[in-house]
């Protein structure tokens, strides 16, 4: 693997940590979102924090148990719990129910779609609500592990026990099945429509290119990879697992096979959570020991928002416009950095 200097050690690294507005959340945080330009950390349970660019905190129950899967579009933040229910938010804070599964099953994953169709899962069981309030559900052979809408077209891709499957709700031909063995517990799409790639409960990832389903084996992770992001452009997908960003290689028609991925920002701490920023070659990284840092995708050059010393960092994510970042820790105690 390509690897990129200075070490995160080095006295010449650049620290902005005193422009960091400390967010105290009182709550333990599994994921973040923007809506607009409010900040919306999610709780393990039952509530979101709407924290706005000035710091202030502002709670919203929006489950009556545990919150298990998140997706937003800037607009929105969809989430379902293990009530049964499926619930969406905006930027006022208003909550609306969307959903609920008919046996009160956990929903184990959700997505959204840009022209406002979103999905969610219970068990084996895939639903697809579009635009219209339309509902089409599809069966797959086990519990679903992930759910990704492609940004071309209204297709979703369902992630599974051996393999992914690829289903356009509004046509009556059969779902494809893309096969690899071993357990697929999160599934994206390249922004360019021209890959799917799934994250396994192994330390790897899966990839078929969806021209002709050709296999990319993305293996060599000491962990479980549990973030991935896109570049802007979607010229490189970046992940956590290891204690480097592992930067893998899309910009070419075979995207990395055959090509080995680049590390960057190495740290004596594992990688928790990474997010690019949405306009220019930038990631936010952060680690196992509470670290938070921005990397250059470019030559890896870094800068310090974070110490360390504090709970793994569970939460990353920027604003539309790439002006504000957001960041938390498993134990709630987070912040904002606006650039």
């Amino acid at each position: 693997m390509k690897e990129f200097t200075p070490a995160p050690d080095s006295p010449s690294i650049v620290s902005v940590t005193d422009r960091v507005k400390p967010v105290a959340l009182g709550m333990g945080v599994t994921s973040v979102h923007f809506l607009g330009d409010r900040a919306a950390f999610v709780g393990g349970e039952e509530n979101v924090a709407l924290v706005d660019a000035g710091g202030d905190v502002a709670k919203v129950a929006v489950h009556s148990g545990g919150i298990l899967s998140t997706a937003s579009d800037g607009k929105r933040l969809v989430m379902g719990g293990d009530d049964g229910k499926v619930t969406g938010l905006d930027a006022k804070g208003e909550v609306t129910l969307l959903a609920t599964d008919p046996k009160r099953r956990w929903i184990d994953a959700v997505a959204l779609h840009a022209d406002g169709a979103f999905a969610w899962s219970a068990g084996k069981t895939a639903v697809v609500k579009s635009c219209k309030n339309e509902e089409k559900s599809i069966e797959v052979p086990s519990t679903v592990g992930g759910l990704a809408f492609a940004p071309k077209g209204l297709r979703l891709a369902i992630a599974h026990y051996n393999g992914a499957t690829l289903w356009f709700p509004n046509m009556a031909a059969t779902a494809e099945f893309l096969p690899w063995a071993g357990s697929h517990l999160g599934v994206t799409f390249s922004p360019d429509n021209k890959f799917l790639v799934t994250a396994m409960h192994e330390p790897a990832l899966h990839g078929w290119r969806l021209a002709d389903n050709r296999h990319m084996r993305m293996t060599g992770y000491p962990g479980r990879v549990r973030s991935m992001s896109w570049s802007a452009g979607g010229k490189a997908l970046a992940t956590s697992g290891a204690d480097t960003v592992i930067l893998w290689p899309f910009a070419s028609k075979d995207g990395p096979m055959g090509k080995e991925p680049a590390m960057i920002a190495p740290l004596q701490a594992r990688v928790s959570v990474v997010a690019c920023h949405p306009k220019n070659d930038i990631l936010a990284a952060g680690y196992g020991d509470g670290t938070v840092l921005m990397v250059r995708l470019e030559d890896g050059a870094e800068i310090l928002v974070r110490r360390n010393g504090t709970p793994p960092v569970a939460a990353l994510a920027w604003n539309a416009k790439g002006t504000l970042l957001a960041f938390a820790d498993e134990n709630g105690d987070g912040g904002l950095l606006e650039l």
